[in-house]
């Protein structure tokens, strides 16, 4: 079969395959149909995998794919294949890779050529349209490989069945199951705090990324071990990225990354997970420090995310690009002149809070930013300072806006939906709380025959979820759980979790494939071990396993996720850093925390000394005094009494005496 000879894209849902849709080039969307058409026409794939809020996949669109040229060319000698990473996270992880194991640098936009059967012999990233930047032209490259396509076809065949077994073998293999041992979590807590930068946090050098999975293992090795080393780590981090010009200090949220060493000059795009995991480590550095700069940045972030993010039936939005009326970072960024004219006599003060900076290389706009001495200041002066960054934020709404990616990631939605449930809890904002659940049924009730959706863009939505929609819904069910007490939260839990049992479950029962099983069109079933700036969709899945099973007490649940732990680690052994979350999350399955509260609902004095205290690896229930229906049970299936206020604090299978005393409460869960 082969398809119309025209660009396929204007009925997808996915706003970046939708900004493709007026290129003169003959574009498809990765499908069964897209895939056979190679075959009937035995043409090489050209697939371009990118996202909305990319910047150089822009680039290569302006140059090349909307150059009637260059066009041609592709239509001439390809069929051309256009994926959306954040819509096929499955289809992105199998070729970017396949670039890695060509010894090439990751990134996109990803430009992959294909053989008809969908195996990869040949790709890069970015491509000019004329060759500049030590890079080949674009049509020099196509060219290129059109010529070995035609005159050494049988060689690239073997190449790409080499290297889709190779890729195989890494992404979708099987290793022997490997013991929990603590001493994993401490030894790659010690090589990664070895790679921060003590002066700039983060890792060492430039670009600078948040990097979550690694600061939730310093995290969790200053939680267990006490090593104060890898707690002022995640300190420094989050303090020297919140002072840079990779948070917006007018509008609040966080950018992807920083180009530079000093956190100064982002890439403007700003992503839902990004702000998620920026609000879990903000409250977890409050809660130790009591610092208020975390509580405002947290504020901050949670109103951009409301004013902005929010789509039609309150899930959120993926992203925000990074351009705006054809420059990077236009929005963003003033020049002296223009905070001067929005400010008038109280630009004096803004400047004692913060800096403009255009540092070498910057082409745009000065860039807002803080030293560590005007961060200090600009917390204890940070009522002054709301209205002028309301004056700015009402001026900057008056520019062009950037684009908005609207899809609803269910994945990214899980992890916020878990952010937002946790701050409300610490900060004891009930509005928070409510903009959670209120996301959370919308994506839950969006679902067909008990199966979720991965993304949804208005009516539209793309089916099948994969592994990891499951289990980050599952870890937002349990923190509404925690947050509101409503057992039905419980309950979708135990849903999300049947249907990744019956889709994606391996047959012998050791762990989980990113897609379904009735999935069709991927080359290779994967397993989703691999990190990328979020954790990976295993780690996820072993952290809700173990987190229902401590809520539920289900003690076959907890030996599954035993099992599915043990064999992930035997996976991540071989290449720990990049499996960070898999570490992570066997760490909680090694010695999960259970704490059981009983206390009074019109006042209480031991649920608000929990709440303020957020751990990532504690699980909490509590039930009213007189409570006696849906008691949670205590490890061995004892009944803790709810006849006056008292928690137990259990790891494994152990229980702590009860504790009545909120002071003694509050000790205990600081030491812990």
């Amino acid at each position: 079969m082969t398809l119309p000879a025209q660009n396929l894209l204007a009925e997808e849902a996915s706003p970046y395959l939708q900004q493709h849709s007026g290129n003169p080039v003959h574009w498809r969307a990765w499908s069964p149909a897209a895939l056979a058409e190679a075959k009937t026409l035995q043409r090489p794939i050209l697939l371009s995998i990118g996202y909305a809020a990319c910047h150089w996949c822009h680039v290569m669109a302006h140059e090349s794919f909307e150059n009637d040229a260059v066009a041609a060319v592709m239509n001439r000698l390809f069929v051309n294949i256009k994926v959306d990473r954040e819509e096929r996270p499955d289809i992105d992880q199998i070729y970017m890779a396949a670039l890695s194991s060509m010894g090439e640098q990751g990134g996109w936009p990803l430009t992959m050529f294909l053989n008809p059967d969908g195996k990869p012999f040949w790709g890069g990233t970015y491509f000019p349209r004329e060759a500049r930047y030590g890079r080949a032209g674009f049509i020099q490259v196509m060219e290129a490989v059109d010529k070995a396509w035609r005159e050494k076809r049988d060689s690239l065949d073997q190449s790409a069945d080499g290297l889709t077994s190779h890729v195989e073998a890494r992404l979708a293999g099987v290793h022997a199951k490997a013991a929990l041992d603590k001493e994993t979590l401490s030894d790659l807590a010690g090589r990664i705090d070895s790679m921060i930068d003590r002066d700039l946090g983060g890792l060492s050098g430039a670009p600078k990324f948040p990097n979550a999975p690694f600061m939730q293992t310093l995290w969790l090795s200053w939680l267990r071990d006490g090593v104060a080393a890898h707690r002022d780590a995640v300190f420094i981090s989050l303090e020297k990225m919140l002072a840079g010009g990779i948070y917006d200090h007018v509008g609040g949220g966080l950018s992807r990354y920083s180009t530079d060493a000093e956190w100064l000059v982002p890439h403007f795009e700003k992503m839902l997970y990004d702000n998620a995991q920026l609000i879990r480590l903000c409250n977890w550095a409050y809660a130790a420090t009591g610092k208020d700069l975390f509580r405002i940045r947290i504020e901050e972030t949670i109103a951009w995310l409301l004013r902005e993010m929010r789509v039609d039936g309150g899930a959120f939005a993926a992203s925000l690009d990074a351009d705006s009326d054809g420059e990077e970072g236009l929005f963003y960024t003033w020049s002296k002149g223009e905070i001067e004219a929005v400010l008038g006599a109280d630009s004096t003060l803004f400047f004692k809070h913060f800096m403009l900076s255009a540092p070498h290389g910057w082409e745009g706009k000065p860039i807002i930013h803080q030293t560590d001495a005007q961060q200090s200041q600009s917390v204890p002066d940070s009522e002054l300072l709301v209205p002028l960054k309301a004056k700015l934020l009402a001026a900057r709404e008056q520019r062009v806006r950037p684009g908005r990616d609207g899809k609803a990631l269910t994945d990214w939605n899980g992890l916020m939906i878990a952010a937002l449930a946790e701050a409300g809890r610490s900060l004891n904002r009930r509005d928070w709380i409510e903009a959670a659940a209120k996301a959370f049924a919308h994506i839950a009730e969006a679902g067909h025959d008990g199966r979720l959706p991965h993304s949804m863009l208005g009516a539209k939505k793309l089916f099948p979820a994969l592994s990891s929609d499951y289990a980050a819904m599952t870890n937002a069910a349990i923190a509404l759980f925690e947050a509101m007490g409503d057992s039905t939260y419980v309950d979708r839990a135990r849903q999300f979790i049947e249907q990744l049992d019956r889709r994606h479950r391996d047959n012998d029962g050791t762990g989980y494939y990113l897609t379904a099983s009735d999935g069709t069109d991927v080359p290779i079933r994967i397993r989703g071990d691999v990190d990328e700036a979020i954790s990976s969709a295993t780690s996820q899945i072993v952290e809700a396993l173990v987190r229902l099973a401590s809520v539920t007490g289900d003690v076959d649940l907890q030996d599954r996720a035993w099992r599915v732990a043990e064999h992930a680690m035997g996976r991540a052994g071989h290449q720990s850093y990049g499996q960070a979350g898999i570490v992570n999350a066997c760490a909680l399955a090694l010695e999960p925390l259970k704490l059981v509260l009983v206390d009074s609902p019109e006042s209480p004095s031991l649920v608000p000394v929990a709440n303020r205290n957020p751990d990532p690896r504690r699980v909490d229930i509590t039930v009213a005094i007189g409570t006696e229906a849906n008691r949670p049970t205590l490890p061995g299936g004892i009944l803790p009494p709810t006849d006056k206020p008292g928690a137990w604090l259990c790891t494994g299978q152990v229980c702590l005496p009860v504790v009545s005393d909120p002071q003694e409460l509050e000790q205990l869960l600081r030491r812990q």
